[in-house]
């Protein structure tokens, strides 16, 4: 099982200025289940919450056509992709890899999913995170560069799928950080599908 997490996907910008998806992956060990606690990690001070629509591939798939694509995902699910934000900005000043701060342990809070025919059109599915009981992002899979179908045609072209993958489809841009103590709830539509405490 491999988690395949596209970067930005609702930047507000024409999608003829962003000429194709960008990925990277995170290991198994980065899943954080269900109301677990997120302890920030000793090597950063600034972690960004950055939530996602999760598609759960359900079947083995390469070179993907765009068209078939919907064939590949039965269930809808939300996920947090815990950014060390200072961390990837020095990565990202010295042209260094990024798996120091998006793929270290726990980074990917998961939430539960909910199968992809209850949704009456998944390119319009509203999502949103709070903290403490406060709104911190909230936006609409309308708004995304890349649909479902787009990803996972890209993807698969670099990337064989296999069942139980996962693809984080891509977060809103927000540079608000978590603090020790706060309480993080995530919504798909008004169904609260993931919650946990930093640590």
């Amino acid at each position: 099982m491999k988690i395949i997490c596209i970067e930005g996907n609702y930047f507000n910008k024409e999608k003829d200025n962003c000429a194709e998806p960008v990925f990277f992956l995170k290991p198994e060990t980065s899943i954080l289940r269900n109301k677990q606690p997120f302890f920030i990690p000793d090597h950063t001070q600034k972690v960004i919450p950055r939530v996602n629509i999760v598609l759960k591939i359900c079947r083995l798939g390469k070179n993907i056509q765009e068209k078939f694509a919907h064939l590949y995902y039965d269930e809808i699910g939300i996920g947090v992709d815990m950014e060390a934000a200072d961390v990837i900005e020095r990565c990202m000043e010295n042209g260094l890899p990024w798996e120091t701060a998006k793929a270290y342990d726990s980074s990917s809070p998961l939430g539960y999913f909910i199968p992809k025919n209850e949704f009456e059109d998944i390119s319009n599915i509203s999502f949103s995170l709070w903290r403490n009981s406060k709104i911190l992002t909230r936006t609409n899979t309308s708004d995304m560069i890349y649909s479902f179908d787009e990803i996972i045609a890209y993807v698969s072209k670099y990337v064989m799928l296999k069942t139980g993958d996962y693809i984080f489809t891509g977060s809103p841009e927000t540079n608000e950080s978590v603090d020790t103590n706060d309480h993080i709830e995530c919504f798909i539509r008004e169904n609260k599908a993931l919650f946990f405490n930093v640590k």
